[in-house]
């Protein structure tokens, strides 16, 4: 067994994924054509495993999944669109009917600080990209994570969710003013509270689900920052360091293939471990005990089952 303290803040993606072998492994990015997504889905690939990404922009897409087969030698590298929960349900269908089983699903795409803003179904953009999307892809992927076991559900989340709970009684913003970094902060911590029900419902059947957050990287996920934006989140993080796309990647990876957290779920990770919970008002670390909780964990399903308008046949 490896020595896990050694692994930190800037620790890479593809040293966290030295010596294990993904063959024969099928993964599952969103988001996967720039950024973390990209590194996330290059270090599985070179890792072995049969790799498909998704992305918006099929064309953008198609060359990153390219470039992905060139440098690692697999030629197992697809791409598929996803989008509005039409998309969603179409491409489940593709996927189970190509890919009996999946065993890393990584739940990375999503979008941040944009101004007010809809989904094409109509939900709050931050809300609906970060959390609604990957609540139905999960779910009706669910039988080939299953098939797979042990398998694993990874969400990428942030320390954006010490910015806000999900504020139930107004979670798409039509009785408030639209606040860009509220919304950001409901929507990450839905990320950490969506992997803690889906824990309790497939945990004891061999699908493990954590969140995590990546650290602070530049990417196209920081487009719609503004300077006044960047002086407020150094000013928020007292001047926090910035990761490479790298190190960024890296707590990804540590979810989907580390040895360590085989058989456990429900967590949320920061620098390739477990984070405590930290509720302290100017923490810097650490996860808000909010995102953790059961019951919230519980009204967020129920509620994203009427979001996306069926029950999911994941009972606890």
């Amino acid at each position: 067994m490896r020595d896990t303290a050694k692994l930190g803040a800037e620790t890479t993606a593809t040293e966290v994924a030295e010596g294990i072998d993904l063959s024969g492994k099928v993964a599952l990015v969103t988001g996967g054509s720039s950024g973390l997504g990209q590194e996330t889905a290059r270090v599985l690939a070179a890792r072995g495993a049969h790799v498909i990404l998704t992305a918006r922009d099929m064309p953008k897409g198609e060359a990153v999944a390219a470039g992905i087969r060139a440098s690692t030698g697999n030629q197992h590298v697809e791409v598929e669109e996803l989008g509005s929960l039409k998309h969603v349900r179409a491409f489940a269908q593709r996927f189970l009917a190509r890919h009996p089983t999946l065993h890393i699903l990584v739940n990375n795409a999503g979008v941040m600080a944009c101004p007010p803003a809809k989904t094409a179904d109509g939900f709050e953009l931050q809300f609906g990209s970060n959390h609604v999307g990957h609540f139905l892809t999960t779910c009706l992927l669910a039988p080939a994570l299953r098939r797979a076991v042990p398998s694993r559900v990874v969400s990428v989340s942030s320390r954006g969710h010490h910015m806000s709970p999900v504020v139930f009684d107004d979670i798409q913003f039509e009785r408030r003013p639209y606040d860009k970094w509220l919304a950001y902060g409901q929507a990450k911590t839905a990320n950490v509270l969506f992997a803690v029900g889906l824990e309790r419902r497939l945990g004891a059947r061999g699908v493990h689900a954590n969140a995590l957050h990546p650290g602070g990287i530049l990417t196209e996920l920081s487009r719609h920052l503004q300077p006044d934006d960047m002086q407020f989140l150094q000013a928020r993080t007292r001047g926090m360091k910035f990761k490479s796309v790298e190190a960024g990647a890296a707590t990804s990876v540590f979810a989907a293939t580390a040895p360590e957290l085989e058989g456990r779920g429900g967590f949320y990770l920061e620098d390739c471990h477990v984070a405590a919970v930290n509720d302290a008002p100017d923490a810097l670390d650490g996860v808000k005990s909010y995102a953790l909780d059961p019951q919230s964990a519980e009204r967020l399903w129920e509620v994203s089952e009427n979001l996306v308008g069926e029950r999911l046949a994941l009972s606890p």
